[in-house]
C-alpha cells in the first residue's frame, strides 16, 4: 500500500478516481464536510472581512449628512447615529453639507460635541451659508470647504422671534456662546478671536471688524483668515479638494422614528401638544367621568414627553413635576376649593416641569426664558379653552349627546316650591304630632309637614302658619282664642 503525502497528488488522484467511477462514498462525505466547514468559517468572518475590505486602500467611502433648514433637537441624534455607522463601516469621512440660517443653540452644541469627539474625519461643505448655529457646527469639523459666494458667521444669540421680532440676548448668554465658538475654533486650530467676533459685537480685530459690528465672512475672507481650507463648486469638487476624489458616497437618511421625533420637537408642534394635553386634563378635572378629554390630554402629553425623551431633554424629574402639578390642581378643585394655595403650587409645578423639558444642555438664559414663555402661553390657552369647553359644550348638538343635562327651568314645571304651599300662609290648624321642631299638622283637613319657629309645640296644640320658605312651612303656637 502506497501512502500519498503530497496533498496536490491526493486531490489529483481523487479527481481521477471520480472520473473513472472509483470515487467512493467516504471521500464524498469528507469533501462535503470540508465544504460545510469552509462555508461556516466564511460566514463567521464575514463582518470582519467586509470591514477590512472597506478599510483597505482603494475607493474611499464617504457618508454625507444634509444639514439644511432650521437646526433643531432632532438633528443631533441623527448626526450621532450617522457618525457611529460611518465608524463601523470603516468610512474615510463624514461630510456635512450645510445650508442653514441657524436654529437652537443647545442642538448645535450637542452636534458640536459629537463632531469634536468623532473618530472619523469630518468635513463641512458649506453649500451657500452657515449662519448662527450652522457656523458652530461647521467650525467643529476637521476640514471646512465653502462654495464660491458662501457665507459663515452672524452668530449672536437672540431671544423671541415667535410672533414678534427677535431681540438681542442678555450678556450672560452672549458670553457663553462666544466662548463656545472660541473653544471650538481652538480645538480645530482656527483663530479663536475671529470665531468670537461672529458672536460678540464688542470684539474688535484690526483690519477685519470694527467695534459694534457682528462678523460674517464670505468665502474668500474665510480662506484668508484660515476659517476655511478650500473652496469648491460642488460636492464632488469638495471631495476632490479634500483628497477623497472618486469616493463612494452614501447619503445618510433619517429613520421614520428620527423624522417623527423632529416633527414632535418642532416648537409649533410641541406647543400645540402641550396646549391640547393641558386642555384635556383641565376639562377632565372639571367634568370627571367624561373620559374623552382626559384620553386626548394624556395622549398629547405622552407624545410630547416621548419626543423630548428621545432627544434626551425629558427625564423622570420633569415627568414627576408635571404629575405633581396635575395632582395639586385636582386637590384644589375637589378637596380644598377656594384656597388657591394648591392651585398656585400646581401651576408652578406644571410650568417648571414642561419648561425644563424644552431646554437642554448648553441652553442660554434667552432659550430658558423663551421656553417658559411657551409653557405659560400654552397654560393660559388651555385654561381659557377648558372654561369655554365646559360652558358651551352642553349647548351643542354633539355635546348634548355626551353630557347629561341638569337644567330644570321653571317654564318646564321645575320650581323649588309646590304651587299649593304658599296657600297655607296665615292659615290655622292643629299639631298632629309634637313639633320639636319638625312634625305634622292638620291644616284645613290636610296633613302637612311643618316646622315650628323654634319653640316646642305639643301635639293637639293650635298652630298658625307664619311664613312659607320654599317648601318649608313654618308655624307657631296660635294665640289664645284663635280656634
Amino acid at each position: 500500500m502506497v501512502a500519498v503525502t503530497d496533498p496536490r497528488r491526493a486531490i489529483g488522484a481523487s479527481i481521477r478516481r471520480a472520473g473513472s467511477g472509483e470515487y467512493d462514498g467516504s471521500m464524498r462525505r469528507r469533501l462535503a464536510l470540508f465544504c460545510a466547514a469552509l462555508g461556516l468559517l466564511t460566514l463567521m468572518a464575514g463582518p470582519d472581512a467586509l470591514r477590512a475590505r472597506a478599510a483597505q486602500p482603494g475607493t474611499p467611502l464617504v457618508y454625507v449628512v444634509p444639514v439644511s433648514g432650521v437646526i433643531d433637537l432632532g438633528l443631533a441624534p441623527f448626526l450621532a447615529r450617522t457618525v457611529r455607522e460611518a465608524e463601523q463601516a470603516g468610512a474615510d469621512a463624514v461630510v456635512l453639507e450645510i445650508n442653514t440660517f441657524g436654529g437652537r443653540v443647545d442642538a448645535a452644541v450637542a452636534m458640536r460635541d459629537t463632531l469634536l469627539t468623532s473618530p472619523v474625519r469630518t468635513i463641512a461643505f458649506i453649500n451657500q451659508r452657515a449662519i448662527s448655529a450652522g457656523a458652530l457646527i461647521a467650525m467643529a469639523c476637521h476640514t471646512v470647504i465653502m462654495v464660491k459666494g458662501g457665507t459663515i458667521g452672524a452668530a449672536a444669540p437672540v431671544t423671541g422671534g415667535g410672533t414678534g421680532p427677535s431681540q438681542p440676548a442678555d450678556e450672560k448668554s452672549v458670553s457663553y456662546v462666544r466662548k463656545e465658538f472660541g473653544a471650538t475654533a481652538e480645538a480645530r486650530n482656527r483663530p479663536a478671536e475671529v470665531a468670537e467676533a461672529m458672536v460678540d459685537a464688542d470684539v474688535v480685530i484690526d483690519g477685519v471688524i470694527a467695534e459694534g459690528k457682528l462678523l460674517t465672512l464670505s468665502t474668500s475672507e474665510a480662506l484668508d483668515l484660515k476659517m476655511a481650507e478650500f473652496t469648491a463648486d460642488s460636492l464632488a469638487a469638495a471631495l476632490e479638494a479634500a483628497g477623497l476624489g472618486g469616493a463612494e458616497i452614501r447619503i445618510a437618511e433619517q429613520t421614520w422614528a428620527e423624522t417623527l421625533v423632529r416633527f414632535l420637537t418642532n416648537p409649533v408642534v410641541s406647543s400645540l401638544l402641550m396646549t391640547l394635553g393641558l386642555l384635556g386634563i383641565f376639562v377632565e378635572i372639571r367634568t370627571p367621568g367624561f373620559a374623552l378629554p382626559g384620553t386626548i390630554g394624556l395622549l398629547s402629553l405622552g407624545l410630547f414627553f416621548w419626543g423630548h425623551w428621545l432627544v434626551q431633554l425629558a427625564g423622570w424629574e420633569e415627568l414627576l413635576l408635571v404629575s405633581i402639578g396635575v395632582v395639586l390642581l385636582a386637590i384644589e378643585v375637589f378637596v380644598l376649593p377656594g384656597t388657591t394655595v394648591a392651585g398656585l403650587a400646581g401651576v408652578l409645578a406644571l410650568v417648571a416641569g414642561l419648561g425644563l423639558t424644552l431646554v437642554g444642555a448648553g441652553a442660554t438664559v434667552s432659550v430658558v426664558i423663551t421656553a417658559l414663555g411657551r409653557v405659560a402661553l400654552s397654560l393660559l390657552l388651555a385654561m381659557a379653552g377648558a372654561l369655554a369647553f365646559v360652558r358651551f359644550l352642553p349647548r351643542l348638538p354633539f355635546g348634548r349627546r355626551l353630557v347629561l343635562s341638569i337644567g330644570m327651568d321653571a317654564d318646564e314645571g321645575y320650581v323649588s316650591t309646590p304651587e299649593h304651599d304658599p296657600q297655607w300662609l296665615g292659615r290655622l290648624g292643629t299639631a298632629l304630632s309634637p313639633l320639636r321642631p319638625a312634625g305634622i299638622a292638620d291644616i284645613d283637613g290636610a296633613r302637612v309637614d311643618v316646622v315650628s319657629d323654634g319653640a316646642f309645640i305639643d301635639a293637639g296644640s293650635p298652630i298658625e302658619v307664619t311664613r312659607v320658605d320654599g317648601n318649608r312651612i313654618v308655624v307657631r303656637r296660635a294665640r289664645s282664642g284663635a280656634d
